[in-house]
């Protein structure tokens, strides 16, 4: 089983500082609001993060996403147009090394206005299986081998959304007030999310989850739970015939009962390994991008959509 780690109480307070530090601040009228209509223009680079942005800033920002509904964000590929757009925004959100092409561009585009949503919480390294036996394909990411998937944390989410708020204050400090009431609502309802969670899976009759893309390595440790990916963090990636029959021995020896999907990658997988082992299929979705697919509307309905699917899935005592 994973081992859960505490977040530090003061991690919260030390994401406000990391925002701060992240954001450089805008110059002229672009500090107080610099779209069109007065707005202060964010571009964010998929949803989590365009999520927390309309949530925080309300009335104040105009929000876009770089990550259009229905594109998986790994595979995301940037235009020129794009790119020119990102420099032109007063802030732009993203997660380093969860989209390379997005890494690039922000780079190419000079962006001054930045907030890496990898600095405001701690990523770790989460092998896409909690067994002894071989790996799923896909489990390094990025430079450092980092999970990205943190916003499947309530917890780890509340983080990043603090330290946004406080990057949105900083930007058009004439709004901050309205900014920081709205980050601290936001964060009451992601405590209660988090309080949701530990009491329905805390007394499961399986705590082993099989799911076709390994990016709930953070709920997992947080709640207690094994997650057993059959490809890596990387959804593209082929798990091997080895990882297959590794996976039906411990489908097995853990009473697992659902195999779960995704709505945004191939259930192709999901549904073979299911065949073979007699099992069920659910959806359990990493929340990567929402489309009329999607059990829920937001960040929120999906995450709980996702809590009554495991809860299914794992059954009880």
């Amino acid at each position: 089983m994973n081992v859960r780690r505490l977040i530090p109480t003061a991690a919260l307070a030390g994401a406000v500082a990391l925002a701060a530090t992240a954001l450089t601040a805008c110059s002229g009228a672009s500090a107080a609001g610099g779209g069109k209509d007065g707005r202060l223009d964010v571009m964010a680079s998929f949803y989590p993060l365009q999520y927390l942005a309309e949530q925080i800033g309300k009335d104040h920002v105009q929000v876009t996403t770089l990550t259009k509904p229905g594109v998986e964000p790994h595979d995301l590929e940037i235009t020129p147009k794009q790119t020119a757009r990102l420099g032109e925004s007063d802030v732009v959100l993203y997660l380093k090394t969860l989209q390379p092409a997005v890494d690039k561009a922000v780079a190419q585009a000079g962006v001054k206005n930045t907030v890496d949503a990898a600095t405001l919480t701690k990523l770790e390294k989460h092998a896409a299986s909690g067994h002894d036996g071989h790996p799923a394909g896909g489990d390094e990411h990025g430079e450092a081998g980092a999970d990205p998937h943190v916003w499947l944390d309530p917890r780890k989410y509340a983080e990043i959304a603090q330290g946004v708020g406080a990057a949105l204050e900083k930007a058009d400090p004439a709004h901050a007030a309205d900014y920081k009431k709205n980050t601290d609502d936001l964060l009451a309802e992601l405590t209660a999310l988090d309080t949701e969670y530990k009491n329905g899976l805390g007394s499961t009759a399986s705590k082993t989850f099989i799911t076709t893309h390994a990016a709930f390595g953070y709920l997992a440790e947080r709640y207690g739970l094994d997650q057993e990916g059959i490809s890596g963090v990387d959804p593209e990636s082929e798990p091997s015939p080895a990882r297959m029959k590794d996976l039906q021995a411990i489908a097995k020896e853990d009473n697992v009962s659902t195999v779960f999907f995704e709505t945004l990658a191939s259930d192709k997988t999901a549904k073979t390994l299911a065949a073979d082992t007699g099992l069920k299929t659910d959806v359990l979705d990493p929340l990567e991008g929402i489309t009329d697919k999607s059990q829920g509307a937001d960040y929120f309905e999906v995450m709980r959509s996702n809590l009554k699917n495991l809860q299914k899935a794992l059954g009880t005592k």
